[in-house]
């Protein structure tokens, strides 16, 4: 690892152990969260009657309100002088709005239907609209919580660095614990029977699923989240500590964001560029996977018989896996940097390896369909054992290129931003708009270019991601600079 400066930080000795990991658990709550937005709801907003070539617009909310809301909600918790606590404050006003969000996506179909949507017709547009309400929401909520968390975890560390890189392997950890429940939640195709009452006349059982995932995981994260922020005391922010931050009197926080790209250094600027190619090629993968389980592998319709529900549920499967994957890989994420020979080298390779996972993804699907059978009804029978053990075997072997990714670009913003006037809070808020932009770009582009292209399948996307992958690792590898060993950081209180 860099040498890194110890960081300014107002409190005067590192926390317990113990506090550090419960601030850090709030990650597997959120992440649940995230988990079931990303396996469940494509198919969901499908089976409400959104084509899916309008559906990947619904996924704006959570890149806009990533470059907008977690800056924001990051600056303001910095300047927050609440008896409360600076951070805390915004975590449980985070997890009280998912709570709402999840009620709204949860029982869209229900309020839709009391609100007098017909059931017959496969257009439901007011449960829609309760759900895109509920979806934006949760995304706003989700960002909110994540920021302060994350500066939560940086105050308590008392500037310690090897503290700080230890809760954040904490925190990385529990994103992964997040992700496996989620998506074991999601596989699981019977789950609404623990409570009965999900299951009503205008929600069928996938929808009874959806509905009692989510609020298992209203439960997690209230839970976590009270508790933590019950037992972790934080320090008060006073006016004058404000004041001594050296931020008072700089210009406002979008004048600050102008700032920090004015402000790049050309390798900051290469990461930038590597970085919004690397997720142009993950975002089809992360927004469409169980989507492309159900429709190319296991060959089914969305609202129509049951290999559709039965893949999507493989699919869910098949995330879960990847998390356990992303979550042993993130472990020995530095030992497999020194194992290659350098950062760059390593998530280079790592973007090869994503490119060949398309690439395989292509060739199960076209395999899936030369031996597609159909029943009676006309709905596909399971595919083969070797297509389905084929398309998890992809699901699980990109978890190593998605926890390379979780991680290394964050670390090489901190190193090359070393010195910015922004500070690192904004220079990583910076790398976050270079992640919220490529979703953007999927979410506008990917709809017309399946139908185009595809009938309203995935693969065009999917071969845009691999090329776009193979792009990124030869770029991360020529023109990425190689960080300096000696490379010094100060990291800013209240960094994410």
């Amino acid at each position: 690892m860099e040498q890194i400066d110890k960081p300014s930080s107002s409190y005067d000795e590192p926390a317990p152990m113990w506090k550090l990991v419960l601030v850090s658990a709030i990650a597997a709550g959120v992440q649940f969260g995230w988990a079931l937005q990303l396996s469940l709801l494509t198919p969901y907003v499908q089976l409400l009657g959104i084509p899916h070539t309008w559906s990947a617009y619904i996924w704006l909310c959570g890149p806009v309100s990533g470059m907008l809301v977690q800056p924001i909600v990051g600056y303001y918790s910095d300047r927050c002088t609440a008896a409360f606590g600076r951070r805390r404050p915004f975590i449980l006003g985070g997890a009280c709005c998912v709570a709402i969000a999840v009620v709204l996506i949860g029982f869209a179909a229900d309020i839709g239907y009391a609100a007098g949507d017909d059931l017959t017709s496969k257009l439901k547009p007011r449960a829609i609209t309760v759900f895109v309400v509920g979806f934006w929401v949760l995304d706003v909520a989700n960002n909110m919580l994540q920021g302060p968390c994350r500066a939560f975890l940086a105050d308590l560390c008392a500037g310690d660095t090897n503290l700080m890189s230890r809760s954040n392997t904490f925190f990385s950890f529990f994103m992964a614990v997040g992700n496996i429940l989620g998506y074991a939640a999601g596989s699981y195709q019977k789950l609404y029977k623990i409570l009965p009452f999900s299951k009503t006349e205008a929600c069928d059982v996938y929808c009874a699923n959806l509905k009692t995932c989510f609020i298992i995981g209203i439960i997690l994260l209230m839970t976590i989240t009270l508790v933590a922020i019950s037992l972790v005391e934080e320090k008060r922010l006073t006016p004058e500590e404000i004041e001594d931050d050296g931020s008072s009197g700089s210009v406002p926080f979008f004048g600050q964001i102008f700032g920090a790209f004015m402000g790049l250094s050309r390798p900051m600027v290469l990461l930038l560029v590597v970085t919004c190619l690397n997720w142009i090629a993950w975002f089809p993968f992360l927004l469409f996977d169980t989507d492309w389980m159900g429709k190319e592998v296991y060959g089914g319709v969305p609202n129509k018989g049951k290999a559709y529900d039965a893949g999507v549920h493989a699919g869910s499967l098949g995330l879960m896996l990847n998390s356990i994957v992303l979550g042993l890989t993130s472990l020995v994420v530095e030992l497999c940097i020194r194992g290659v020979g350098g950062v760059k080298l390593l998530w280079g390779f790592v973007n090869f390896i994503l490119a060949i996972g398309f690439g395989m993804i292509l060739i199960v699907s076209k395999v899936a369909a030369s031996q597609r059978q159909f029943g009676p009804d006309g709905d596909a029978l399971t595919p083969s054992p070797e297509v389905r053990a084929g398309a998890l075997a992809i699901f699980a072997v990109l978890g190593i290129p998605l926890a390379v990714t979780y991680s290394i670009p964050f670390a090489l913003a901190s190193i090359f931003s070393a010195g910015s006037k922004a500070g690192q809070g904004l220079s990583l808020g910076v790398l976050n708009i270079s992640i919220c932009i490529p979703q953007i770009i999927i979410s506008l582009t990917s709809g017309p270019i399946d139908e185009a292209f595809g009938n309203g399948g995935n693969l065009p996307m999917f071969v845009i991601g691999m090329f776009c992958a193979a792009i990124s690792g030869v770029l991360a590898i020529v023109l990425l600079p190689k960080p300096k060993t000696s490379a010094k950081l100060t990291i800013a209180p209240g960094g994410h």
